[in-house]
């Protein structure tokens, strides 16, 4: 497949979802060159389902597919054992190469739900890290200064709170640009809060005397609280939740962030964003807005009929106080107390919650409002809160 210069093409890549490209001159120049360049994307398999927010940036690395570059996605078997402090306001534990090979197992099959895996060098940077002497690390360590490390922001706030910095973590940007090297990297992509470690692969190609990748930068897209979206966090939406999973938690996201949601997450042209932008500005529902957002995500993710029965799940369960058709069940014996069947089941964290809900009325059972926290259970459809749906058997 031959490169694709088409100009607009090109400025769509260059903007759409993008916080910053260093250095862009540079960029679009080799882009317009119609050379076959490099693209790097790493992914550190810290959990074992991918969510919207690191999607964000690999739907960035299929763009760069379609038009004809070869993407390289290193799979940080080995940096995952390290772990990355961007953004981190404590030390990041370090993961057991067991609990890696159990986040790795399905990472292939919710990649090719973006990219072409067929046209995708994969690789793992455990095969050439692990490998790297003493001597050698020495070496790449003399690029950096203390001061450097100690002026990034969570370090800095961290030092500055006597919160404890681990020289581990200081080594991963090194390990991070050597991953560069080791690939021949052209352009890396990263989320804006990478960029540290991103500018480090530039810094140490050129200490090998290599020409200096350029940097493309995503923008970061809010979880279902408002925070960046981290698997950390748990505030994450995946590419691989059940499709009424899928739907429902796309119509918690607030609505400030709805177009945000089509820019970064979805294949709509920019001039339908922008029609969706002015529906919301000149008063239409959010809610109805929020309802095709959320059939996209899910039609992009698993089909358009699963997406047309989610809206309707949605619908039924949600606006019509339905109950949803994949409820989960627990079941318990004669005697026990609802509140111990519902921790079981895992809808709420603690007897307190329960009580605090019971008293606030939020909680029915077969539409009737449950009273007394210290209820036996029985047999029928308990409705926990606004959402949240569990098949009771004793």
């Amino acid at each position: 497949m031959a490169v694709i210069t088409d100009e607009v093409k090109i400025n769509n890549l260059l903007t759409r979802g993008v916080e910053e490209v260093y250095v862009k001159d540079d960029l679009e120049k080799d882009l317009k060159s119609g050379n076959v360049l490099r693209i790097k994307l790493g992914i550190d398999p810290t959990g074992a389902k991918i969510h919207l927010g690191r999607a964000v940036v690999i739907r960035k690395l299929r763009e760069f597919q379609k038009l004809g570059h070869q993407i390289v996605l290193i799979i940080g078997d080995f940096t995952a054992q390290v772990g990355d402090a961007s953004d981190k306001t404590e030390k990041r534990p370090m993961l057991n190469r067991m609990q890696i090979d159990e986040n790795l197992k399905d990472y292939k099959s919710q990649l090719g739900k973006i990219i072409d895996l067929d046209k995708t060098e994969i690789v793992y940077n455990n095969d050439w890290l692990s490998k790297l002497t003493f001597g050698e690390l020495t070496k790449l360590a003399e690029v950096f200064t203390v001061q450097q490390m100690l002026a990034r922001r969570n370090f800095k706030d961290r030092y500055e709170k006597e919160v404890e910095i681990s020289l581990r973590e200081f080594l991963y940007p090194i390990m991070q640009g050597y991953d560069s090297v080791a690939v021949k990297a052209d352009v890396e992509l990263g989320g804006f809060d990478q960029l540290f470690n991103l500018k480090a692969g530039r810094d140490i190609q050129n200490f090998y005397g290599m020409k200096k990748q350029n940097i493309m930068l995503g923008k970061m897209l809010d979880g279902t609280d408002g925070r960046k979206m981290s698997t950390s966090w748990g505030n994450m939406i995946t590419i691989v939740d059940e499709p009424n999973e899928m739907y429902n938690k796309v119509m918690e996201v607030k609505d400030e962030v709805i177009i945000q949601y089509f820019t970064l997450c979805t294949d709509r042209e920019l001039e339908e964003v922008t029609d969706f932008e002015k529906r919301l500005k000149g008063g239409e529902n959010p809610r109805d807005i929020k309802m095709i957002l959320a059939g996209d995500i899910v039609t992009l993710y698993h089909n358009e009929k699963l997406a047309a029965q989610s809206k309707q799940n949605f619908i039924e369960v949600f606006q019509n106080g339905g109950v949803p058709d994949d409820v989960g069940e627990v079941t318990g014996a004669e005697g026990d107390f609802a509140s111990d069947l519902v921790l079981k089941s895992g809808l709420i964290t603690s007897k307190a919650e329960w009580k605090r809900l019971v008293e606030q009325k939020g909680v029915t059972v077969d539409d009737e409002v449950v009273t007394d926290y210290k209820a036996l259970a029985i047999n029928g459809v308990y409705k926990i809160g606004k959402k949240k749906f569990i098949r009771v058997r004793v």
